[in-house]
């Protein structure tokens, strides 16, 4: 078994960290022994412990990336210009991402997602939730196999080694009046019947991966699914994730109202028992009631700091959100920039620049850095059916470790320091990720990354001649 192989796999034995610094579940400790089980879930955390085994200067709760539509990733950087002399918007680029998407083959989407996982590792994320609705050949006709392309998601998991929730998403019509699927949408068409039985079929495919990976499900917003159907879909859940993109675009906003008689989160708010399971996708165009009430609810907002930048789609009101004692996470959405510490940076520096502050999202006790990346580490968990995202006994060892060895970070300790990586340095400081007791990022690299990156490579260059 290759070196590789073999770290995608559960530990053959006890693996111990130390750390000069931990943030863990009692906040900030010194000097900190981590053991991990053969089980991939951590044994012991002890501070004031001599050095021993694998030494991190710095280490933290790997979040997980909530959020991802990762053949997406394949169009990063060939949508910044305008397609006609018209304002450019959402709606224009989601007209070109279903022109790509008319060549993807599994193969391609298996490359795709396996470089997408990879990334998402390198940048400090433990885990990925998959929003996965690319289900069908172009023109919409199923595969021999139904879970085909859930299937290939999952081959990237035994490839990268991510801790995976794959969310199988379920989408009907082409708006909310009904009007039928057409062009490149027909590739996600499934009425509940067929999606019942594509779930079981890439239920199957995530079962015969690493034990923390699991599946939710994910209806793709109101407008793409009947009010019919809305009502089964807690049932084809179960105790799974349920996650839905809601009130990203104001023209979104207006046809749900329109049709629904009320905002899209106000409508899920009164008609659903909505409650810890569930993740609201982006909700950057939300009333101050609204707000609070999803805070209330104790569902995980599902933000996209980068992509709802690049989309125009707005800035989500996260200081009167964590003022209610809301839960956020953070995802990379289109995957136009795979990075945690920008992902932190843009939802703190939106908040300044809507309020007119500075350190928005801080507390009195903490640090606008850590009420972040706390809130993402917890939030992300949650939201991915993955524990409670701290470093404590009993949870999955999802741990990234920071090198300080930097003039910026020097002789600094808990939220400054932190602070300071995340504000004034970046992801490139990264130099271990565990996902699960998989040490899959090592001296700053995937363990993968050669051959991940070559057949990517290859799939990107022949996709770019094609479009």
């Amino acid at each position: 078994m290759s070196a590789h192989n073999k770290n995608l796999t559960d530990r053959d034995h006890m693996q111990t960290l130390w750390a000069e610094q931990a943030l863990t579940e009692n906040g900030w400790e010194y000097a900190v022994e981590i053991t991990i089980g053969i089980d991939g879930k951590i044994s012991s955390v002890t501070p004031g412990r001599p050095p021993v085994g694998h030494r991190i200067d710095l280490a933290l709760p790997a979040p997980g990336n909530l959020h991802s539509h990762a053949f997406q990733r394949a169009m990063a950087g060939m949508t910044e210009s305008r397609a006609s002399k018209d304002a450019d918007s959402f709606w224009t680029w989601r007209n070109l991402m279903y022109r790509f998407i008319d060549v993807l083959t599994p193969e391609d989407l298996e490359a795709i997602a396996a470089f997408v996982q990879m990334e998402t590792l390198e940048a400090g994320f433990a885990a990925i939730g998959e929003f996965h609705y690319l289900h069908h050949q172009p023109g919409g006709a199923p595969y021999d196999g139904l879970a085909e392309m859930s299937d290939r998601i999952c081959a990237a998991q035994q490839i990268s080694g991510i801790g995976l929730t794959h969310l199988p998403v379920l989408y009907q019509r082409g708006g909310c009046d009904g009007r039928a699927l057409e062009g490149g949408q027909l590739r996600f068409g499934n009425e509940l019947e067929q999606f019942a039985r594509l779930l079981e079929g890439a239920r199957q495919s995530v079962d015969r991966l690493t034990p923390d990976c699991t599946t939710g499900i994910a209806p793709h917003s109101l407008r793409a699914v009947s009010r019919e159907t809305l009502d089964h879909l807690p049932e084809l859940a179960g105790n799974g994730p349920i996650h839905i993109h809601i009130a990203e675009q104001q023209a979104e906003v207006i046809e749900v109202t329109a049709y629904f008689g009320a905002r899209p989160v106000e409508w899920l708010l009164n008609i659903f028992d909505v409650d810890p399971n569930w993740c609201l996708i982006h909700a950057t165009q939300m009333t101050p009631a609204e707000t609070v009430g999803l805070a209330q609810s104790g569902a995980v907002a599902g933000l996209c700091p980068i992509t709802e930048s690049n989309l125009g789609d707005g800035i989500f009101d996260g200081v009167r959100y964590l003022s209610e004692n809301g839960i956020f996470g953070l995802g990379s959405d289109s995957n136009v920039r795979i990075s945690l510490t920008e992902e932190v940076r843009t939802l703190e520096y939106s908040q300044r620049l809507k309020d007119y502050s500075r350190a928005a999202l801080a507390t009195p006790e903490r640090s606008a850095g850590r009420v972040i990346f706390e809130g993402t580490a917890q939030g992300g968990a949650q939201a991915l059916g993955r524990g409670k995202g701290v470093i404590t006994k009993g949870e999955w060892a999802d741990i990234v470790g920071v090198s300080t060895d930097h003039a910026d970070l020097e002789g600094l300790k808990g939220d400054t320091l932190l602070d300071a990586w995340l504000f004034a340095r970046d992801d490139r400081m990264i130099r271990d990720t565990w996902s699960a007791g998989r040490h899959l990022v090592q001296n700053g690299q995937h363990i993968g990354r050669e051959g991940i990156e070559t057949r990517y490579r290859k799939t990107i260059r022949r996709l770019r001649e094609m479009v």
